[in-house]
């Protein structure tokens, strides 16, 4: 293994050798493949342009968030900064780095919109964009060669497990009730949380984090945090989010079907008010919270980073077109 990450460290000094030039494009790609992207563009998605591909959309994004921090925690890999000084951080992280979240969430989300778009230039473009999000990490000294190809792997497996299942679930989901459906999502939401608690529970009870990763990160980005990689946090935001979103879809659907269609000024108009209920639970609710229990890695914290998270997906599938209606800013086409 000391090989490989050797051989990786090499690679990324060559890269960075190219020049600092490269720093800005290299961050913007990397903002491509971030949490705080794609909760600026999903909503567009869902509620302006087509509901159906922004729901395939926010599904296997956080699937594949889920399955990415169960195997992180299952790898518990190093950061290139982390493992040598030879290297320069140009940005941080305090998740294990195997495999690539941006890597695979990338191949999984950008791959899914070319399929949805269904033109050959949308291919070309999500393959292009994928491999610089890739490149960007390299680059950026926030992961190794093998964390990203990994990553591109698991993302493309998930997109075609998506595409080959999504007609059958979907078939299989209509016929249930909606409290059979509410229970489907909780369990399957329960699951996403349960694949990494076993790596979670080894973790903390075996490991130590090396004294080396910590200094070689305190000295490459001081400004930044350090290395805080044992956590649950990042396997319930995915899964609470997922629940969210799908008890908020079988509800809204129970009652008809939301119209993305409307003139140019609606649609801006339902993106503007619908962030604002996202940014009311996504932020709102974190600062409300932390007034009475800290965030991080304890049992309170967690029950209530699900329960935020939940109500960002079903405002984002039902809250928000439900708002949208009866403002008359969209139309519900019955079944």
């Amino acid at each position: 293994m000391e090989t490989i990450l050797n051989g990786g460290i090499n690679l990324i000094a060559a890269l960075q050798s190219l020049g600092d030039w490269l720093t800005l494009p290299m961050k913007f790609f990397s903002f491509l493949g971030i949490e705080e992207f794609f909760l600026l563009l999903l909503p567009a998605l869902y509620w302006c342009v087509d509901a159906g591909l922004g729901l395939r959309v926010g599904v296997i994004l956080l699937l594949s968030s889920g399955v990415n921090h169960a195997l992180k925690l299952a790898f518990h890999g190093p950061r290139p900064y982390w493992f040598s000084t030879q290297v320069r951080a140009f940005d941080f992280e305090t998740s294990f780095g195997v495999p690539s979240g941006h890597a695979q969430t990338a191949a999984g989300v950008w791959g899914m919109l070319a399929c949805g778009i269904k033109r050959k230039w949308a291919w070309w473009a999500a393959v292009l964009i994928i491999f610089l999000i890739g490149l960007s990490r390299l680059y950026l000294a926030v992961h190794f060669p093998h964390d990203v190809i990994l990553g591109w792997l698991i993302g493309g497996l998930l997109l075609w497990l998506t595409l080959r299942f999504w007609g059958a679930a979907a078939a299989w989901l209509e016929k249930r009730t909606l409290g059979q459906q509410i229970l489907l999502a909780f369990s399957a939401s329960l699951f996403m949380i349960l694949v990494s608690l076993p790596g979670f529970l080894w973790l903390r009870a075996n490991w130590q984090i090396p004294a080396i990763w910590l200094q070689n990160a305190a000295q490459a980005f001081p400004q930044g945090e350090l290395p805080d990689p044992v956590g649950l946090s990042g396997a319930i935001t995915p899964a609470a989010t997922l629940f969210g979103l799908l008890t908020g879809l079988a509800w809204f659907n129970r009652r008809g079907v939301f119209s993305t269609t409307g003139p140019a000024w609606k649609r801006i108009l339902r993106y503007v008010l619908g962030m604002v209920g996202v940014l009311v639970f996504y932020i709102g609710l974190k600062v409300l919270f932390g007034l009475f229990v800290p965030d991080g890695e304890a049992l309170l914290p967690y029950i209530l980073r699900y329960v935020r998270y939940a109500l960002v997906g079903a405002w984002v599938s039902a809250g928000a077109p439900a708002l949208f209606i009866l403002l008359k800013l969209a139309d519900k086409a019955k079944k």
